[in-house]
């Protein structure tokens, strides 16, 4: 289930010459874009089940990234390993979607956060694309083989997150600069409607996948292929569903790949797909028992094979994103509850996850209160007898 990228880049390409032809494009192209995703689901495969194994966190720091001045607003973070420590990526402003709204970074070396810098801002993105930024939003990050940092940006012209499109840029200093490579070519509604939010997945020929998702009007998941240069190679949709975004994928064997989803619709449960081709067919799979207010998840398979997901669970007292749950999983089907990374009263917010393990240690970094980046780091150890 692939679309060729020369097709798409094409077809975005296109542009109306009076307002009824604009109309009767759009149109066109929306009819398009759901045949372009209309194919027969797999059949499914035998189903398998195992309790989850245990796990032991212990917390060896817990901090707040230090902030630029003057940014009362604070979302969206993202991770990326660099040798000799972590950067953290980032969204802030006076408000979601506010024209002042940057993209900062700082690094984590020897226990520390460094002060923050800019990366990207509407007026970077726009002069080197040559066209208007009108807000920008997530960034998601990724570092290669070869050490190059590559940064995947959402940027709007008119329009809301629905008018958005994703920005590539990469770094060869560890994220000390940015160029601007491309706009990636994802979608023939003008390019438009595509978002990055949940981490990429490194894959064993050196490549990666990018998780997206589209949104407008109807919302799901996709996945693009990039090779070990960086260059996308091939992009597909994720399931049938028309109401999941923000997909977190895991590769559990390799030719298995799980993704899990922010659920848009009135289940309000954790959305899961399978593909068993290696990403290039995917099979829609009932939801997990496990709350989904519209907020992202976080998951990712451990070195010892276990999965972890940090997801915003929902009690009797919480509001949807005031509790953020951590769960283990050995066959991604039944998890069980490590414990809560912040619990708080109804209307606080912790949000937006992020998870990296390097070594026996584990990253955390969410949104605190949409005010700040928080950053936790545990020592993690698993087994059935601790």
């Amino acid at each position: 289930m692939e679309t060729s990228l020369t097709a798409l880049h094409n077809r975005a390409r296109t542009r109306p010459r009076t307002v009824i032809a604009c109309v009767l494009i759009v149109l066109a192209a929306f009819t398009a874009e759901a045949r372009r995703w209309t194919v027969s689901a797999p059949p499914p495969g035998q189903a398998t089940s195992s309790l989850p194994t245990r796990a032991v966190l212990t917390e060896t720091s817990k901090s707040l990234i230090p902030m630029p001045p003057n940014t009362p607003s604070a979302h969206a973070s993202t991770l990326a390993s660099v040798p000799g420590g972590m950067l953290a990526f980032w969204w802030a402003g006076s408000r979601e979607s506010g024209p002042d709204v940057k993209v900062y970074a700082a690094r984590w070396t020897n226990g520390k956060w460094s002060a923050p810098w800019e990366v990207a801002s509407r007026e970077s993105l726009g002069k080197a694309l040559g066209f208007g930024v009108r807000r920008i939003g997530n960034p998601v990050a990724w570092t290669a083989p070869d050490g190059r940092v590559h940064l995947y940006v959402v940027a709007t012209g008119l329009g809301g997150w629905a008018a958005s499109r994703v920005v590539h840029l990469v770094s060869s200093d560890a994220g000390a600069r940015f160029e601007t490579r491309r706009m990636l070519p994802l979608s023939p509604l003008f390019n438009t409607s595509v978002l990055v939010r949940t981490s990429p997945v490194g894959l064993a020929d050196g490549g990666w996948w990018l998780p997206l998702y589209f949104e407008i009007g109807i919302k799901y998941p996709m996945l693009m292929a990039f090779d070990r240069d960086g260059e996308p190679t091939r992009v597909g949709r994720i399931g049938e569903r028309m109401s999941t975004l923000q997909p977190a994928i895991v590769r559990v064997s390799p030719t298995e790949v799980r993704a899990w989803m922010r659920d848009a619709s009135g289940e309000q449960r954790v959305q899961q797909a399978v593909s068993r081709d290696d990403g290039a067919s995917w099979e829609d799979l009932p939801a997990l028992d496990m709350s989904s207010h519209n907020t992202s998840l976080a998951v990712i398979r451990l070195t010892g094979g276990e999965m972890l997901m940090l997801h915003n669970h929902v009690g009797a007292d919480d509001s949807s994103r005031s509790t953020l749950r951590l769960s283990i999983s050995k066959d991604g089907q039944v998890w069980r509850t490590i414990g809560d990374i912040a619990d708080g009263k109804d209307g606080d917010e912790f949000s937006y996850p992020t998870m990296q393990q390097v070594g026996q240690e584990l990253h955390i970094t969410y949104t605190y209160q949409r005010q700040a980046i928080a950053h936790h780091t545990y020592r993690i150890a698993t087994g059935e007898n601790i």
